[in-house]
């Protein structure tokens, strides 16, 4: 009896009929917009999700739920993407069905190479290519310029050197007594992360530098057995902030926009306002799906697609969505936890963090109670690279979820 409640059947089950009211409702609001390709699309996410959360179970031995949880919240984000916009919604769903074979193929290489502790230069090397590339060719986008463009793709090399960030870490903890060895090296890892960090205030990217730092800092905290270096690097972080707040004038913008967005309505304040009239328009079950406004918030499919989802879905949906980071996060953690190979459980805890700290920053921002930076919600906002990278990321956490020898 059981093992019939904790089977993932049921809330796969329970997921596909979601999918299925939630389609259907988007079709009696957007009937101009259905065609055979809109519903193939439909069914085909419907189909690709289920077969996927179905096969996942016989595949991996591990935590199948992190998956499961996934799904659930990607389902949320394509649906309100659709209704705004249903031309990118198609491309999403596009971009979900290459990031799930992403997630597979992530899952068996990682899990059929030993060497990955070993390959700490590799790491550092390969992320200093891409910011490199990033400085020399990068397109500026909302004054930062961390894109690159090849022919008609174009992605944020930022959401890959995140993993090999973490994978940075992971090794060098590994292989920390080797380290302490050497001349310089327990500064080794401390000196790359500021020379990333370095890169991102070239690029202007602060929001990144926020997350590259809060992972940098939890996983040294747990780890670091110098225990003063911890504490000059949080007052380096501090000197940091302080030095982007007085070098750069959008950094400055944003916090007088958190400060005071009504003073600034008409203008660099329009987009928090609108955000937040949304969110209080929705209510607790909100307006309905198409029957609100939140085309009148910009960037509303990536940035802000939280607000647009608290005032068609209500504040419940939006409570939801936040309670499904909260349980991804300490299920990451809790792999962590009973992980054994230590290389696996600081990339563990490495992604959960990543995870946390990319959905906390966006909702705080959100919701005004942090200043706001250009992050999307992984699985949730639209755009490529970031759902690319964060199902790669899902396919090492399911590899770090089984018993490894």
């Amino acid at each position: 009896m059981l093992d019939k409640i904790t089977s993932p059947r049921r809330p796969r089950n329970l997921l596909v009929l979601f999918e299925l009211m939630a389609i259907a409702l988007l079709f009696i609001y957007d009937r101009e917009n259905l065609d055979k390709f809109t519903i193939i699309s439909g069914i085909s996410l419907i189909l690709l999700i289920y077969v996927s959360n179905f096969l996942l179970p016989k595949i991996s031995t591990g935590d199948n739920y992190i998956f499961l949880i996934t799904t659930m919240l990607l389902s949320i984000g394509v649906i309100m993407i659709y209704r705004i916009n249903p031309a990118l919604g198609i491309k999403q769903v596009i971009w979900i069905g290459i990031g799930i074979l992403l997630f597979f193929i992530t899952y068996f290489i990682v899990k059929n190479i030993n060497e990955w502790r070993n390959w700490t230069n590799l790491y550092f090397g390969l992320s200093i290519v891409l910011f490199v590339a990033t400085l020399l060719f990068g397109t500026t986008k909302k004054g930062s310029t961390n894109w690159l463009e090849i022919g008609r793709f174009s992605f944020q090399p930022t959401e890959i050197i995140k993993l090999l960030l973490i994978f940075l870490i992971a090794s060098y903890y590994v292989n920390y007594d080797e380290y302490k060895e050497k001349k310089f090296g327990p500064y080794y890892l401390t000196g790359a992360v500021y020379l990333f960090i370095g890169f991102l205030f070239l690029q202007k990217d602060l929001g990144t530098v926020l997350i590259f730092y809060s992972i940098f800092i939890a996983l040294q905290f747990i780890y670091e057995e110098n225990r003063k270096l911890i504490f000059y690097n949080v007052l380096l972080f501090v000197v940091a902030g302080v030095a982007g707040f007085f070098l750069f004038d959008h950094v400055r913008i944003r916090f007088q926009i958190w400060l005071n967005p009504w003073e600034y309505i008409d203008n660099k304040g329009y987009q928090i306002t609108q955000s937040l009239f949304a969110i209080a328009t929705g209510g607790f079950f909100g307006t309905g799906i198409g029957l609100g406004h939140p085309d009148f918030i910009p960037e509303v499919y990536t940035d802000f697609i939280f607000s647009a989802i608290c005032e068609e879905m209500g504040i419940f949906a939006g409570i939801g969505v936040i309670m499904l980071f909260l349980i991804l996060v300490y299920r990451g953690f809790k792999i962590a936890i009973s992980q054994r190979d230590k290389f696996f459980r600081i990339v563990a805890l490495g992604i959960s963090i990543l995870f946390g700290i990319q959905s906390f920053i966006i909702f705080g921002g959100v919701l005004k109670l942090i200043p706001l930076t250009g992050i999307t919600i992984p699985f949730v906002s639209y755009g490529g690279s970031s759902m690319l990278s964060s199902f790669i990321a899902l396919g090492i956490l399911q590899v770090a979820s089984e018993e490894l020898d």
